[in-house]
């Protein structure tokens, strides 16, 4: 995978993130190493999350690991303290903050499974009625 897919696949993971209900400012640089490697950043502020590829010189927490850890953490296949007490990942900074990007990591996939079984239930209505008609 190279840096702008990994880029490009962190910003739509975000893409989907609600960070409405966070009121703290959060900044997080990844620094990839191995295939693909390079710096981004993931902000959340103003209760917007987004993601660009640079260095983010203020930031809160600086994440390093390989591409599809950093994009397995961001979408919650990977729990970030787990990555960290396992050593899959190095963190420096506040690491207090952490606590924020999993809750904003935990509110997506509950976003994103309410989503499915919305789906699920829109296709067996539209099953069930297109048999009723016939």
């Amino acid at each position: 995978m190279t840096y702008e897919e990994i880029v490009k696949e962190a910003q739509k993971l975000v893409a989907k993130a609600d960070a409405s209900g966070i009121s703290e400012h959060l900044a997080v640089q990844y620094n990839v190493t191995g295939e693909g490697e390079g710096a981004f950043y993931m902000e959340v502020k103003d209760g917007k999350v987004e993601v660009q590829p640079f260095d983010y010189k203020d930031r809160d927490i600086l994440v390093t690991a390989d591409g599809q850890t950093i994009l397995d953490m961001m979408s919650g296949k990977l729990d970030v303290v787990g990555a960290y007490l396992t050593h899959k990942i190095s963190a420096e900074g506040n690491l207090g903050k952490a606590d924020i990007l999993k809750k904003l990591i935990s509110d997506a996939k509950k976003a994103e499974k309410a989503a499915a079984k919305t789906e699920k239930k829109a296709k067996k209505t539209v099953k069930k009625a297109a048999k009723e008609k016939k």
